[in-house]
């Protein structure tokens, strides 16, 4: 049976990370890292190891939901679990095959700067095994906790599957977009497309609120990040609620600077992922009062821990005193992190500075 309005009201009421993405200012303000789940934590890399190959774990869905809720299991003060999957699963859904070189980082073949699009044969079926995940990681989660998921937004998503692989500057999909944009336009359409369906499909197995990783955004020229990153962004998070009006999405363009105004002006999304470069107190000034901010602790402050930790997360909480704010990193935590640094930084968070 489906839930009252007043008792959906009492289930967002009771997650302090869905209060605050509807607006609400919180004091110690709720916490998530990305990339909590992950190997920095030594019970990651033991199932890691049990389990083999990166997407061995990412499609065994008991696996993949155990993973999701460690970080959880040992840091009781986190307030929310990420989904643990990767970006690229939309493209292996596309239809190009995927596979992650030792060292080296995630392979998609064909590379569409030599091939085509429709040549490509979909596999709508790669997409399942995430739900259930994200199903299981629902049914064992604490009801105070969210639960987050994600996709990549079309732009970072095609700098993917136009190059084949990540890449510094992303120059041959900016060429290509340049060059030939009705081809690369439909490149980013496809991938709007089976977004869409891949984040409501997350919300319908449990989801309470997704995350839009855009991590190249900060390479575009002003008028193509427009074009690139806000206009698909608006589209989809427009259509995710109109199907979901309850859904909460967070939009990371990481590098987007003195952009982020207009990106959360235009694309309609709940929060804005603030990454390490951008100064807090120039976001507090410059981004609409009303607006939630996620972030922003360098990774590599939460490396060295101690007083370069202490006093970084000190800066970020006293220039978002004022306003909606979900603590984050500005990227994903590192793999040589200190458990105890994250620690640290949690009951500093929440517990006092």
């Amino acid at each position: 049976m489906a839930p009252t309005p007043g008792e959906a009201l009492k289930t967002q009421a009771d997650k302090p990370l869905l209060a605050v993405l509807g607006g609400e200012r919180r004091d110690p303000p709720p916490v998530w890292m990305m990339r909590q789940a992950g190997r920095y934590l030594p019970e990651y890399r033991q199932l890691r190891e049990e389990k083999g190959s990166f997407l061995d774990l990412v499609y065994d869905s008991d696996a993949a939901a155990e993973v999701t809720l460690q970080p959880l299991k040992r840091f009781a003060q986190l307030d929310a679990a990420i989904l643990f999957s990767d970006i690229l699963i939309v493209p292996f859904a596309i239809g190009q095959n995927l596979s992650f070189v030792a060292g080296e980082g995630p392979r998609l073949t064909p590379p569409l700067v030599n091939a085509r699009l429709e040549d490509l044969q979909p596999f709508p079926s790669r997409l399942e095994p995430i739900y259930a995940t994200v199903a299981k990681v629902k049914a064992a989660l604490d009801p105070s906790k969210a639960l987050i998921g994600f996709a990549g937004s079309p732009w970072t998503v095609a700098t993917y599957m136009v190059a084949g692989q990540g890449s510094r500057d992303q120059v041959e999909t900016r060429r290509l977009a340049y060059a030939d944009p009705g081809a690369f336009r439909a490149i980013v359409e496809r991938i709007e497309e089976v977004t869409f369906g891949y984040l409501s499909a997350q919300v319908e197995a449990g989801a309470d609120a997704v995350q839009l990783f855009d991590s190249w955004a900060g390479s575009l020229a002003p008028a193509e990040f427009e074009r690139w990153v806000v206009a698909p962004t608006a589209r989809l998070v427009g259509k995710l609620k109109k199907k979901h009006p309850g859904a909460r999405v967070i939009g990371f363009p990481k590098g987007a600077g003195g952009k982020l105004a207009a990106y959360v002006l235009e694309t309609g999304v709940d929060a804005v992922g603030l990454d390490e470069t951008v100064d807090p107190i120039w976001a507090a000034k410059e981004l609409p009062p009303d607006v939630v901010v996620q972030g922003n602790l360098d990774p590599l402050a939460l490396l060295a821990g101690g007083k370069a930790l202490k006093s970084s997360v000190a800066h970020i909480l006293d220039a978002f005193a004022g306003r909606p704010h979900i603590f984050n990193l500005g990227h994903g935590i590192l793999q040589e992190t200190p458990v105890a640094h994250v620690e640290e930084l949690l009951r500093q968070v929440k517990g006092g500075r």
